[in-house]
């Protein structure tokens, strides 16, 4: 995740201690690490296949009739033991629709007895003025709700009519049970006209938080290559989120604006503030590059349980399993350092090819998202496709483009 809230308008927002190793934790007791790489990871735990909607960009294939191997609840409490006494910072519940599994509030429960963080992913429209008081009751730290445009622009992304307004709904019922809540948006062509109208959106309902993701070709997704933003698209969505981002913040607004599954993002807001504010750029590039980008995001500091029980590098990797929580503990499936995708993410400058390898910026984007290169060149150590920078940015002349020729690293950018 990019915080463009903390890194563009110096904004104090939760997670800075995690993120960017900022003394003082969320809960008492948290620890900041030495290094990001040293982070517990924070796990995606998709409990249900089970979905009342039908979205066009799904990342696992849910829906209302997939089968699945989903932890029976013992099993469940189980996992989250184990998850406990690893230390991993915080599980997130997701799915599938997560409140569609009848004891998702008995798992949190016991999430948060075992010192848990507890989070919900969900697309809110299931969630009534009396669940959402239930979720603040148990606990719960946060709920994303997912929504991707205005009205039927976010329907035609879920694949139901009606689900915005549902969404809202769900949204509104927990600011009033005073649960935290936040959004997350997925850009494509689709809906990046609808970035200024999101924004207002924003502002008038008082969201606390945003996500913008960029889109992932996996799932469901691989169905949308031709919705996915050209670079400079990208490049235009950023200056219209780091504007309106600015913009918030202007006017006394705290809301918290991310960026999220492509670490491009951190060091276009770095080269921006080059020309805007050198010293404040300098402060920045110290933060990204504690924070190391990619380097330590997938296979580090996130991993994803599906739900079949298939542990992940993360959540858009279902196509290569590292483990089985219904055979082994989570805990020893993530600590087994000869697993070879998982030693590879977690020493990936030894791994990358192409322009990531030879990129000024490696050490704070680390090569971005391996998961994107794997689904688009079938090899994860492939340069992300996604990256928007020019070659003369990232400092790729002449002499080592033609390195990269003879070594048989030119991948030709899709």
């Amino acid at each position: 995740m990019i915080n463009i809230s903390k890194l563009y308008c110096d904004q104090i927002t939760p997670g800075d201690w995690l993120r960017y190793g900022i003394a003082g934790g969320e809960k008492s007791g948290e620890m900041v690490p030495e290094t990001a790489a040293q982070r517990k990871p924070i796990v995606v735990w998709n409990i249900t296949s089970r979905c009342n909607l039908k979205c066009v960009h799904c990342y696992n294939d849910s829906g209302a009739n997939v089968k699945s191997n989903e932890p029976t609840t013992p099993e469940a409490k189980a996992v989250l033991d184990d998850l406990a006494v690893f230390g991993v910072p915080s599980v997130l519940f997701s799915g599938g629709e997560p409140m569609t599994r009848s004891d998702l509030f008995e798992l949190i429960s016991y999430a948060v007895d075992q010192g848990l963080r507890a989070v919900i992913s969900t697309n809110g429209t299931l969630i009534t003025a009396k669940k959402a008081r239930r979720i603040k009751q148990q606990g719960v730290s946060y709920v994303g709700i997912s929504l991707d445009g205005i009205g039927k622009i976010n329907d035609q992304f879920r694949g139901v009519e009606g689900a915005f307004d549902d969404a809202v709904a769900g949204i509104r019922n927990c600011m009033a049970a005073g649960v935290r809540v936040g959004l997350r948006l997925t850009l494509t062509q689709r809906n990046t006209q609808e970035l200024d109208r999101l924004f207002d959106f924003f502002e008038r309902e008082g969201i606390e938080r945003a996500c913008f993701y960029h889109l992932v070709p996996a799932g469901r997704g691989q169905e949308m290559f031709a919705d996915d933003l050209t670079h400079t698209q990208s490049r235009a969505a950023m200056d219209t989120i780091l504007a309106r981002t600015k913009a918030l913040k202007d006017v006394g607004k705290d809301t918290d604006i991310l960026t999220v599954d492509n670490h491009v993002d951190g060091v276009y807001l770095y080269l921006k503030l080059l020309k805007e504010n050198p010293e404040k750029a300098a402060e920045v590039w110290k933060l990204l590059t504690w924070n190391g980008g990619g380097a330590s995001s997938s296979g580090v500091g996130i991993g994803c349980i599906d739900f079949n029980g298939k542990v992940h590098a993360n959540q858009f990797w279902g196509h290569y399993d590292l483990g089985d929580i219904h055979e082994q503990k989570f805990s020893q499936i993530w600590s087994n350092s000869d697993e070879p995708l998982l030693k590879g993410l977690r020493n990936r400058r030894d791994y990358v090819k192409g322009r990531c390898r030879l990129c000024q910026f490696f050490p704070a984007c680390g090569g971005s998202l391996r998961v994107r290169a794997d689904l688009t060149y079938n090899d994860p150590w492939a340069p992300d496709p996604a990256c928007y920078l020019t070659n003369k940015e990232i400092g790729l002349d002449d002499d080592k483009k033609q390195q990269l020729i003879d070594s048989g690293e030119d991948f030709k950018l899709l």
